[in-house]
């Protein structure tokens, strides 16, 4: 096991911080970037030499670009960059104000692709590195309630799978994340939830709040497991592109996926329909 240097975003909470209290624990650098660096004073204190906190809202892309260069100015190299930071947002579609649709967009998709474009030449330049984004797996699974974090999941995934295209010859090797539920800070304290309205309350749209309370059973997704599983694949080659995390997430997707293969199938003469006569 070599010791690396670790660019992680959000590390405050959550798989942020399981991976920061991993990595350093073994040994490794680690380069975390908080809204509010007293949470993660311990860490300070504790790591004085190789954990680095950085001031940073992923909504100022300048704010990204200036701590991605100097991260790289001051170690030099960054082996891994996990692009972490997000959080969720619940309510049907009509239920969420304009305010909380840009803020959600600002922080999980475009924060998220900015943090992506500011390390690329970084690791083009030192002949590779890996690039991990934390996703779930509703980005490929979508639930009532959920409309703008699955907007903003589906769509970094999206991002992701054509910059693993784009950088692999530079030996830039890319994973998307997908966890399912887990007993994290993101699921039991700071998810946000729409103003509700009464019209939804005995629909769908509201299922997400029996998911909400640990009342009803916790999520079975272990995230200190999650991490080290997340931390294990960086020695993985070539570079896995996603990775579904817990046994719930993977059986729903494949669900899902079976299902969304066996609809496009039954289109096989509609699509050929559309083409123009062999010859033309």
């Amino acid at each position: 096991m070599s010791q690396r240097t670790w660019f992680i975003t959000g590390v405050s909470s959550g798989f942020g911080r399981q991976l920061t209290d991993q990595l350093l624990a073994r040994g490794d650098h680690v380069v975390g970037t908080v809204r509010d660096v007293g949470k993660v004073a311990d860490l300070i204190e504790r790591f004085p030499e190789a954990f680095h906190a950085e001031l940073l809202d992923v909504t100022d892309t300048a704010a990204i670009r200036a701590v991605v260069e100097r991260s790289f100015a001051r170690l030099g190299r960054i082996d891994v960059i996990i692009s972490n930071a997000g959080y969720g947002l619940f309510g049907a579609a009509e239920e969420l104000t304009d305010k909380q649709v840009e803020h959600m967009i600002a922080t999980n998709l475009v924060g998220s692709i900015q943090l992506v474009r500011s390390v690329l030449p970084h690791l083009r330049a030192q002949g590779g590195g890996r690039i991990i984004q934390i996703s779930t797996y509703g980005g490929q699974v979508a639930f009532p309630g959920n409309s703008m974090y699955h907007a903003t999941k589906w769509g970094i995934e999206g991002f992701v799978e054509s910059v693993a295209q784009e950088v692999a010859s530079f030996g830039i090797g890319v994973t998307i994340v997908e966890p399912g539920g887990a007993r994290t800070e993101f699921r039991y304290g700071s998810a946000q939830v729409a103003k509700l309205m009464p019209v939804y309350a005995d629909t769908p749209a509201h299922s997400f709040l029996r998911m909400l309370d640990p009342k009803n059973g916790l999520a079975p997704g272990d995230p200190a497991r999650m991490a080290a599983r997340i931390i294990e694949s960086v020695d993985v080659e070539p570079a896995p592109l996603r990775m579904v995390l817990g046994s719930q997430a993977l059986e729903s997707t494949l669900a899902t996926l079976r299902k969304r293969i066996a609809d496009f199938e039954t289109q096989t003469e509609l699509a050929a329909s559309t083409d123009f006569p062999s010859g033309e």
